[in-house]
């Protein structure tokens, strides 16, 4: 964990024009409050294995006080909202606007992978689902223009996706089945194995939001040094043209990224939910066959 998190501060020494004149203007104020409060603690965590909070994440300066990441990752949140909003432009049923149209493709195909894989009932998941999907796509292809980088090549960004993910599809089976049988499926069907069965599915279940913060990272991590490498390669030459060449790589692994973990995500919360009237359907249908069965007795 804490060789993922010198790739942090390797990036920092080039940090954006924005990162920058945020921590000039407000970084003296972060920085204060990291020496009294998150420092100590985590030099009292670290202490206990030999090494310091400056070797774990990098010196601390009022210049880097407020990490890259975190002002690319809020220049994201913002992005995203003023993106939909200039997209709807006014919204038309009659003569809708391409904007308009490219917003309702990327809504219909969420729409449709929740109804193929939670089920129609699926759909009350959309705004988290399309949340998550809108913002680590805009992560994604942030690094491919000037002035910006992607705020998902570094592991704490990913890292608190993939803990979102995690905490919204296990609050929503206990809030659908209670924590007692929420617990009860990690144990599957069989009861004789389940004493097996259960410790293996519930490490397996927290392993799961660092699966996918690990694989984000890797594969957004992965394309930016790529890039960087090749773009240094022989500057003057590589650094404006090769990487022209590969952006539609680098297009189709932002996408793709942002498609497993939306695609994930919908199937952990496919484990966990179940359409309301599931039991009743499953009662109806054995006294359907009842009564199919009874009534020529009966007559």
């Amino acid at each position: 964990m804490f060789l993922l998190s010198s790739e942090g501060a390797e990036q920092a020494e080039h940090a954006p024009i924005l990162v920058q004149l945020v921590n000039h203007y407000f970084g003296h104020w972060a920085y204060d409050l990291e020496m009294k409060y998150t420092y100590p603690f985590w030099q009292k965590v670290l202490g206990k294995f030999g090494t310091t909070p400056d070797a774990a994440f990098g010196p601390y300066t009022p210049e880097n006080a407020i990490p890259w990441y975190t002002v690319m990752f809020v220049t994201a949140c913002i992005l995203s909202v003023v993106l939909i909003w200039i997209f709807k432009g006014k919204l038309s049923e009659d003569e809708p606007g391409q904007g308009q149209q490219t917003i309702e493709v990327g809504v219909l195909a969420v729409r449709s992978m929740l109804e193929d894989i939670v089920g129609p009932h699926g759909l009350q998941y959309f705004p988290v689902v399309m949340t998550f999907a809108v913002l680590i796509l805009i992560s994604n292809l942030m690094g491919m223009f000037p002035l910006f980088m992607s705020p998902t090549s570094a592991t704490s960004v990913t890292f608190a996706l993939g803990i979102s993910s995690f905490v919204y599809y296990n609050y929503i089976g206990i809030k659908e089945n209670g924590l007692f049988r929420h617990l009860k499926h990690f144990a599957g069907p069989i009861w004789w194995i389940a004493p097996l069965i259960f410790p293996i599915e519930l490490v397996s279940n927290f392993i799961r939001p660092f699966s996918l913060g690990i694989r984000l990272f890797g594969n957004m991590f992965a394309d930016e040094k790529v890039m960087d490498s090749i773009a240094h390669l022989a500057p003057g030459i590589t650094y404006w043209l090769v990487p022209v060449f590969l952006m539609p790589l680098s297009l189709f692994v932002a996408f793709i990224q942002t498609f497993v973990f939306v695609l994930l995500s919908q199937l952990y919360l496919s484990e966990v939910s179940h359409a309301p009237h599931d039991t009743h359907t499953e009662h109806e249908e054995v006294d359907d066959e009842s009564v199919e069965l009874v009534a020529p007795v009966l007559t």
